[in-house]
């Protein structure tokens, strides 16, 4: 990150923004379970991280909220570190124009598409290393803490919920078991993806996440080397591309930054080489992102110039 831009980041009035997000009013809540149903509809934070650590906040920005699909990335990076040869062999990465809980695989391979929609996801919550169900899922809640830098936890409220109701999960998951694409037990594959989508995370600590993808692993807070930098190339780049439901193509035309969006109105932002974005801000559009997320980032995207296919390198702040 360039001194310019640095102090761009520092200059920029994120309270001033938020200001014109809460004016933002469409979208509804997701009810799509109890726990989701139940969220304030005018919360509304965000923050921003930088290479050097520096945390830039607003109120509702330390708000917790479960990940829910804001997770996959993460998990995908962490099967990848475990065995990139597998991982990519077995999950897609193609955009697919559908719904994220599309009962639908890959025809010729039986693949998922891609590891952002919930078949991918599943299967990829499952490839990380771990002999049970239990191993796997400590797996990534360590791997989420060290990409927060901060010990995470699990809503249970959530998690029981997001088992007993997750029936589309679960006939994805038989459906990769006929196709022989899931090796493990439908069950056991549900309950480490349902506790996965069920971490608490707040805007900040999303923006901390997000920042660790954008500066190569590193997490900018605590200094350590979360995943070799290798992944990270491979994990922005299904994000440009799949991130943002079946709305990534306008997203990425618009906003032009690697994300990724979660049903319970939490979103982040990696901006390569230069900061971290979390917003949390429950209403969702039709596409199943956060009206005031996708709006807050426009408009970044915009004043700074964040755009990936916009302003040089020279100009940009780059590097």
């Amino acid at each position: 990150m360039t001194r310019d831009a640095k102090k761009q980041a520092e200059r920029y009035d994120l309270h001033a923004l938020r200001e014109r997000m809460l004016a933002e009013t469409g979208g509804e809540v997701d009810d799509s379970i109890p726990e989701l149903a139940s969220a304030n509809p005018d919360v509304c934070g965000l923050a921003i991280v930088d290479d050097d650590g520096d945390v830039r906040d607003t109120p509702d920005a330390d708000l917790e909220f479960s990940v829910q699909s804001a997770v996959k990335p993460f998990v995908y990076a962490l099967a990848l570190v475990d065995d990139r040869e597998r991982v990519l062999d077995a999950v897609g990465t193609e955009p697919t124009g559908e719904a994220f809980d599309a009962v639908r695989l890959e025809s010729d391979t039986g693949r998922p598409p891609n590891p952002m929609v919930n078949a991918g996801a599943l299967l990829t919550a499952n490839l990380v290393s771990g002999s049970t169900p239990d191993e796997r899922f400590e797996r990534i809640l360590s791997g989420l803490s060290a990409f927060a830098g901060r010990d995470l936890r699990v809503d249970d409220a959530v998690s029981s919920s997001e088992q007993l109701l997750g029936d589309r999960n679960r006939a994805l998951g038989y459906l990769m078991r006929s196709r022989g694409t899931l090796d493990h037990p439908v069950d056991d594959a549900i309950s480490v993806y349902a506790r996965a989508c069920s971490i608490v995370v707040s805007a900040e600590v999303l923006a901390v996440m997000g920042a660790t993808l954008a500066f190569g692993g590193r997490n900018p807070v605590t200094g350590a080397q979360v995943v070799p930098r290798e992944i990270v190339p491979i994990v922005l780049s299904v994000m440009a591309t799949c991130g943002m439901y079946d709305g990534s193509g306008r997203w990425m035309r618009r906003v032009g930054l690697p994300a990724k969006s979660g049903v319970a109105g939490g979103l982040f932002a990696s901006v390569p080489w230069q900061l971290g974005l979390g917003v949390y801000s429950p209403p969702l559009d039709k596409k199943g992102n956060s009206v005031r997320g996708v709006f807050a980032c426009e408009r970044l995207s915009d004043d700074m110039g964040l755009h990936v296919f916009g302003a040089p390198a020279a100009t940009s702040g780059y590097r």
